[in-house]
């Protein structure tokens, strides 16, 4: 694709894997996924994230490498092997996932040169999975004391979440992406008695003081809540082959219209047809280009 992005630097945070589908293995994780996505669209990406020291690490690093992801910040682990998960698709190409635990990405530690990464970064993206373990959760705490732009990709996966943690990430958050489902959730825990989208969008602006709030809607597209505006979107209707890493090609795409200064609405066109074009395909990285656009 061409450079959207203009060499601004994106940091993405957390778990990077190996998607076991019934067809093979395929790389995954929601914050490689972003980057992957990010980079095709002409930002810088970083990772920080841990691998084992195994053949998977090894070729999960090489995969990474061939779409210009920086590597630099991404850590072996001698005791823990590289992460994967089982994912079953049901005949809608939606996705349920097997997580396996503990693996290397639970324990990302700590260094001087991530500290200086995303303090340096234009956005630094993260979400709520990898605080499973209170290794890579303190590494994450302390990262976002140092992020300018912090944007929380919350990504709930049962039963690896606290909704009382999940709180305090927004709290810390300048924008969040969440999907319909996540967000009734999240409503309900702070007190919401209906199932009205806006409305809830709203208590969650009110009560945990975000204002970049943005709901995807699955194939009817999404919402934006930006500056106490609303902004919608109602989709592109593709053939679904599966749904995952869709979400986050949607959020990668969006970050990039966002870094660049785009306005709302046009953010998130973009974002909804990127996130189209990849529930169109196999897996979460298919190649896309500015012709499919």
């Amino acid at each position: 694709m061409n450079n959207l992005g203009e060499h601004k630097h994106i940091v993405c945070f957390g778990e990077i894997l190996w998607d076991q589908l019934q067809s093979g293995s395929v790389p995954g994780g929601a914050p490689m996924n972003v980057a992957v996505r990010a980079s095709s669209l002409g930002l810088r990406a970083s990772v920080i994230s841990k691998l084992g020291k195994d053949k998977a690490g090894r070729d999960l690093k090489k995969y990474l490498e061939e779409k210009q992801i920086e590597t630099e910040l991404l850590q072996t682990d001698e005791n823990y092997s590289t992460g994967f998960v089982e994912v079953n698709l049901n005949k809608k190409g939606i996705a349920t996932y097997n997580i396996k635990r503990p693996v290397a990405w639970d324990k990302i530690e700590l260094t001087d040169q991530n500290k200086e990464a995303v303090r340096n970064s234009n956005a630094f993206i993260y979400g709520s999975l990898a605080c499973r373990d209170k290794v890579s959760k303190n590494t994450l705490l302390t990262l976002l004391k140092l992020a300018s732009f912090k944007i929380f990709d919350i990504n709930l996966r049962p039963p690896f979440y606290d909704l009382d943690f999940i709180m305090k990430l927004i709290r810390k958050s300048d924008i969040i992406k969440l999907n319909d489902e996540e967000l009734i959730i999240l409503a309900k825990h702070i007190g919401s008695q209906t199932e009205d989208e806006k409305a809830n969008i709203k208590l969650i602006n009110n009560k945990l003081n975000v204002s970049n709030i943005c709901v995807t809607r699955g194939e009817n597209g999404a919402v934006f809540f930006c500056d106490n505006k609303f902004y919608e979107h109602p989709g592109y209707k593709v053939k679904v082959e599966d749904t995952i890493g869709s979400g986050d090609s949607f959020l990668a795409a969006l970050t990039v219209k966002i870094l660049n200064n785009t306005k709302p609405e046009e953010s998130l066109q973009f974002a909804c047809k990127v996130g189209a074009l990849v529930a169109a395909e196999k897996g979460a990285n298919a190649e896309i280009n500015i012709e499919h656009l």
